[in-house]
């Protein structure tokens, strides 16, 4: 190429280079610009729905100290603290007592008898080691369990007889155990220390005469007849020296009436019944055996 003059143009290197760093910045942003549209068409990719903010669930922003809720405290609590916790509210409400004692469950003759048996527990570890464990000193340590083994004995024995208790059955299973809880009790040198435990034997007696006289009317007695409960008292009778002969005497009355020996119900076994039964219309039965009663 010629221009008018004659003189032909020569390119510089700086125009030269200039160029080409445009033309290299122009496809540059051609790819820039290709690279950062959205992929509207393409099938690989899927746009994430990020969570709303009301599904994330938010931390405390400050942690502090609360007291537990209700049904986390009481589990909490024993059998002691939870007794006292119910025991302090109805004294200080006397109108839940009432509540208290609707909802509940009846006391079975297994827990109950556990119960005494704790407080006879308590009763024997209370002994002074070594010394005369029937002397008055060793009476004065134990006098407080012993009243309160008695006291509740005392407290616990209307509950498991009629008409509280409809159930012959349960109610001479309680006597049984009741009255060996008796057995075990100390005996005493002086013989004035001994009144509350011959008082025992003395209420437990009446109560095995009330129970026996209602069992013989229920049933046509049949509790008494196949129990086993003429020689199971009978020990008891042993046992005590002779303190439950009433009681004896009443279930051998009650069982003479409802047939005697000779009924057929007695099967082969009536002769060895009737001789049982007439011990205990002696009060001989059971004596010449020697029966070690409780640890002392």
């Amino acid at each position: 190429m010629t221009l008018a003059d004659g003189k032909i143009p020569v390119s510089t290197p700086s125009s030269s280079y200039t160029s080409r760093k445009r033309k290299a910045d122009d496809d540059g942003n051609d790819y820039d610009g290709r690279m950062s549209a959205s992929p509207t068409n393409s099938p690989a990719f899927t746009p994430r729905q990020l969570p709303s903010a009301r599904n994330i669930k938010r931390t405390r922003p400050n942690v502090s100290g609360r007291p537990l809720a209700l049904p986390r405290l009481l589990e909490t609590l024993d059998t002691d603290a939870l007794r006292s916790v119910v025991r302090t509210m109805c004294e200080r409400h006397p109108q839940l007592a009432d509540e208290v004692a609707q909802t509940s469950p009846r006391p079975s003759v297994t827990s109950t008898l556990q119960v005494l048996r704790n407080y006879q527990a308590t009763l024997q570890s209370s002994f002074p080691l070594g010394g005369n464990t029937a002397s008055d000193y060793a009476y004065n340590r134990v006098r407080q369990p012993l009243t309160n083994l008695l006291e509740a004995l005392s407290d616990f024995t209307p509950n498991f007889l009629p008409p509280n208790e409809s159930q012959a059955s349960i109610s001479l299973s309680y006597l049984d155990g009741a009255t060996d809880i008796i057995h075990a009790l100390p005996r005493w040198s002086t013989p004035q220390n001994n009144i509350e435990r011959d008082s025992a034997y003395d209420e437990i007696c009446k109560a095995w005469i009330l129970v026996i006289r209602e069992a013989a009317k229920r049933g046509g007695g049949i509790q008494l007849q196949y129990g086993g409960w003429d020689q199971k008292l009978a020990k008891h009778n042993h046992n005590s020296g002779g303190k439950m002969q009433a009681a004896v005497n009443e279930l051998g009355s009650s069982l003479g009436w409802m047939g005697g020996p000779d009924s057929p119900s007695h099967g082969a076994g009536g002769s060895d019944l009737g001789s049982i039964r007439d011990q205990l219309l002696s009060g001989t039965y059971g004596m010449g055996t020697p029966v070690k009663v409780g640890p002392w």
